[in-house]
C-alpha cells in the first residue's frame, strides 16, 4: 500500500504502526524514501548517529524483528539496509544557492502504552488505531513526522522562496532522552545557523502558537536493581535476602524525599518488576523512574536524596544495589531572533494566536541540539503549536486536534521562507 500524501492522512497511517526508541524502521524507511522522492540527499545510519555513549540500544534479535514487522508494512528493503543497530535517524538535506543552514527536528518514536480500545476514542472508532498491542503515539510525534514530511513536500517545490541549505532531522528515541545525542556526537547540527524544534499540544489550546516553550527540565532517568539471595519462604526465609522488599520500602521513601525551596521537582517510579513465585524469597527487584528538576542544582539534591534512600533500603535488607543512570535532560532557553522570525511567520500565516511562551511542562532531548547550535554561534528555538487533546500526554486516551496540523505546516514552511 502507498503511503499517503495529505498531511491528516500520513499522521494515521503512522498511528496505525507505532515503534519505539531505535526501533522507529517502518517510521524512517517512509521517512527516507519520500525525502528521496522529492529530491533531498537523504542520510541516516551512521552517517548522523554516533551510539558509542547511547544506553539501552536494543539486541540484534529486537532490530531484526522490528525490521520483519517494517518490511510487513511496506518498508523500503534498501533503507532498511542503510539503518543498522537502531540508527533510525533520517536527515533530508536540499539546497538553493547562498543562505543560512536551517535546520528543522521531528521526533518519530512512540511509547510502549497500550491504545485504548473505546468507542469513545476517536482512532479506535475510525479505525487508525495502533495494530501493536503494547505500543501507541501517545504524545503526538506522529503528528511531528507527518508535518515534517508536508513541509518537506512543500519546501521542495517549484515555487518555494528560501534560500540557503535545508535540513530536515527526522529522530529517533525522543521519550527517554536518548535520541537527539546520537545525532550531536555525528556532527550534523555543527554548521547549523537557525534550528527549530516544535511540539503539538502540550496543554496549549488549538489555536495559539507559544512562540518559546519554557520550563525544560533537568532529569535523569534510572534504571535500579536490587540483588538479593533466593531462599524457601517458609523453610528458611533468614537465608533469604530480599530484594522484593528493599524495592517496596525505597519506593514510599523516594516519594517521601522533602521538597526543594529553591527548585520544582518531580519523581516517578514507573515500573517495578520482582520475584518469582509466592514461595520463594525475591532474589531480583528492577525499577525505572525518572528525576526531574527545574534547575541543574534542585536535580543534583534530588538525585543525592534518592541514592541515599535507595542505599538504605538495600542496607536494611541486606541487598546490592545497581543504578544504571540511563537518560539524561537539560534546560534549554530560545533565542531572541528565533522568537520574532516565528513571531512574523504567525503574523503573515494566520496560524493562530501568538503568546509569547507557554511551560513544556517536562522536557525533549532536542535542547541537546539547542545547545549545540547556539555554543558554536547559532540560533535555535523550540515552539509549541496548540492542540486540543483528549487525554493527557502518556494516557491511553491520548488523541489531539488534527485540523491543526495543517497549520503547523503552514507556520513551518513560512519560518523557513522568512527572510532575515
Amino acid at each position: 500500500m502507498p503511503f499517503p500524501h495529505g498531511v491528516i492522512d500520513m499522521r494515521r497511517d503512522l498511528h496505525r504502526f507505532p515503534e519505539t526508541a531505535f526501533l522507529e524502521y517502518r517510521t524512517a524507511s517512509v521517512v527516507a524514501e519520500r525525502l528521496s522522492d522529492l529530491g533531498y540527499d537523504v542520510k541516516t545510519g551512521a552517517d548522523i548517529m554516533c551510539m558509542d555513549d547511547v544506553r539501552g540500544i536494543p539486541s540484534a534479535e529486537e532490530v531484526q524483528a522490528a525490521k520483519i514487522a517494517a518490511l510487513r508494512e511496506g518498508a523500503s528493503p534498501y533503507w532498511l539496509g542503510k539503518m543498522p543497530d537502531g540508527r533510525t535517524a533520517v536527515c533530508g538535506e536540499i539546497r538553493r544557492g547562498d543562505g543560512p543552514v536551517l535546520a528543522l527536528r521531528f521526533d518519530m518514536d512512540a511509547l510502549p502504552v497500550h491504545e485504548a480500545d473505546m468507542r469513545e476514542h476517536r482512532p479506535a472508532s475510525e479505525g487508525f488505531a495502533s495494530r501493536c498491542a503494547g505500543r501507541m503515539h501517545a504524545c503526538g510525534h506522529d503528528g511531528h513526522t507527518a508535518i515534517g514530511l508536508a513541509v518537506a513536500e512543500r519546501l521542495a517545490g517549484a515555487g518555494a522562496r528560501w534560500r540557503g541549505t535545508l535540513r530536515l532531522i527526522f529522530q529517533p528515541a525522543e521519550e527517554g532522552g536518548r535520541g537527539a545525542q546520537p545525532v550531536v556526537a555525528s556532527g550534523l547540527l555543527d554548521d547549523v545557523d537557525i534550528f527549530l524544534a516544535m511540539h503539538l499540544g502540550c496543554q496549549l489550546p488549538s489555536g495559539q502558537i507559544a512562540l518559546a516553550a519554557s520550563g525544560f527540565l533537568y532529569a535523569e532517568k534510572w534504571n535500579v536493581t536490587f540483588s538479593g539471595v533466593a531462599a524457601h519462604a517458609a523453610m528458611c526465609p533468614e537465608e533469604g535476602r530480599n530484594a522484593l522488599l528493599a524495592a517496596a520500602l525505597a519506593i514510599p521513601g523516594l516519594y517521601a524525599l522533602p521538597r526543594d525551596s529553591q527548585s520544582d521537582t518531580r519523581i516517578n517510579v514507573g515500573l517495578l518488576r520482582a520475584g518469582q513465585a509466592r514461595n520463594v524469597i525475591a532474589d531480583k527487584a528492577y525499577l525505572e523512574l525518572e528525576l526531574r528538576a527545574s534547575t541543574e542544582a534542585g536535580l543534583k539534591r534530588l538525585t543525592a536524596g534518592a541514592r541515599r534512600v535507595l542505599e538504605g533500603a538495600a542496607l536494611t535488607q541486606g541487598v546490592q544495589l545497581d543504578i544504571d543512570v540511563y537518560g539524561t535532560a537539560i534546560s534549554a532557553h530560545s533565542d531572541a531572533g528565533i522568537l520574532e522570525r516565528l513571531e512574523a511567520a504567525v503574523r503573515d500565516t494566520q496560524a493562530g494566536t501568538a503568546v509569547p511562551q507557554w511551560p513544556i511542562g517536562g522536557g525533549d532531548d532536542a535542547v541537546f541540539m539547542m545547545q549545540r547550535v547556539q555554543n558554536l554561534g547559532g540560533q535555535a528555538g523550540y515552539c509549541l503549536v496548540g492542540a486540543d487533546i483528549a487525554a493527557p500526554h502518556h494516557a491511553s486516551l491520548f488523541d489531539f486536534d488534527e485540523s491543526v496540523l495543517e497549520k503547523a505546516v503552514t507556520l513551518l514552511t513560512a519560518f523557513v521562507e522568512r527572510s532575515p
